[in-house]
Parts: C-alpha cells; structure tokens; sequence
C-alpha cells in the first residue's frame, strides 16, 4: 500500500509486486504530473493506466465522470478499479484493451502517458498515432520517457511541434493537436497544393 500527497491531493494506491513501480510511485510519472496542469472541462484519458495513480489524481481534480483509464493488463485494470474506490472516485470509467482497440471514446482534451520506454517503439508508436486521432482539437498529450530522440521526432512528425523538459532524468514531452491531420501529411499535401499551383 502507497500513501502519497500529489498536487495536494492525498492518495492511497494498492499495488502489486507483478505491476510496474509497484513499492512507490514512479519518478517517471511524478516528473509528467508536476507540469501538467488540470483545467476545468478537462477529459482525460490515463493511457498505460497501471495500478491507476494519474487517472486518479485527474478523477480527484476535475471529476469522475470526465476520466477514462486503459491498460492492457488485466490485473492493473481491476487494481485501478479497486484504487478509484479507495480513493473515492468509483465513477472513473477504467477499460482492458490493447492500446485503443476497446474504447469507443474520443475527443479528449488530455491524454497522459508513460509509455513502456524499455521495450522496441511500437507501442509508443500506436499510442502517439492513434492517441493524436482520440484528442480533439486544441487536446494535449503528454508522454514521460527516458528517451529523447525517437519520441521528439516522432511527436513532431503526428503533431508538427512538441515542448521538452528534462525533469528528474526524465524527459517530459508535451504535443498539443492543432489540425485533424498528421502534421507530416499536412506538409506534404501542401507541397502538392503548391506544385499544383504553379503550373
């Protein structure tokens, strides 16, 4: 059992030994939360959910009913469950699938991340293409990685820019949907659009 205070906020988290960062809360994860900042009307998705402490934190700041947690792990889903009651927010939807596959929802206006860093892109791959597609416009993602360069080009690639913070030994990106297309098919369209154009 993890009793925390993140942002103010008091937190208790039932973990498991099977589980990431199961004896405290990940340094990762604590470095992304310290520079994000909740608004009113915020509807979150807490994307690779874990035992469930950042869809929590966002359930406890801007209401249960406006957070969605994922995982694919189906021990982490109902500790999640089990952690949104203890923590008094029951009413967080929380959904096992793989990646996107099984929630029906988009239009988030936040999408929260800490991606399995250690393994090859391809998660974080789905998670930035098709996360991107889940934010409407003017909806931000926010990732925590030990990596820096695959996750910036890839993000500037989807999105068109990102901001970087190192914090902790951790890079902390945030990538903000501008248009409802991927920034590098809009640049190529333009080009086309200018091809055209001069003939």
């Amino acid at each position: 059992m993890i009793k925390t205070n993140i942002k103010g906020v008091d937190l208790v988290f039932e973990t498991s030994k099977s589980l990431f960062s199961p004896r405290a809360i990940d340094l990762g994860t604590l470095s992304m939360l310290s520079v994000v900042e909740f608004g009113e009307n915020e509807k979150v998705l807490d994307l690779g959910c874990g035992y469930g402490v950042v869809g929590i934190l966002a359930a406890k700041i801007v209401g249960e009913e406006n957070v969605v947690m994922l995982d694919i792990d189906e021990e982490a889903v109902k500790l999640a469950q089990k952690n949104a009651l203890l923590n008094g927010v029951p009413g967080v939807k929380t959904i096992q699938s793989d990646g996107f596959t099984n929630l029906d929802e988009k239009d988030f206006t936040l999408i929260l991340c800490n991606p399995p860093y250690h393994t090859d892109f391809s998660v974080a791959k789905v998670f930035i293409e098709k996360g991107f597609n889940r934010l409407c416009i003017g909806g931000r993602m926010y990732m925590v990685t030990k990596r820096k360069k695959w996750y910036k080009n890839k993000l500037i690639a989807i999105f068109g820019g990102v901001q970087i913070l190192e914090i902790n030994g951790y890079y902390v990106f945030m990538a903000i949907k501008k248009s409802s297309t991927y920034a590098k098919v809009s640049k190529e369209k333009g080009k086309k659009d200018r091809k055209g154009g001069s003939k």
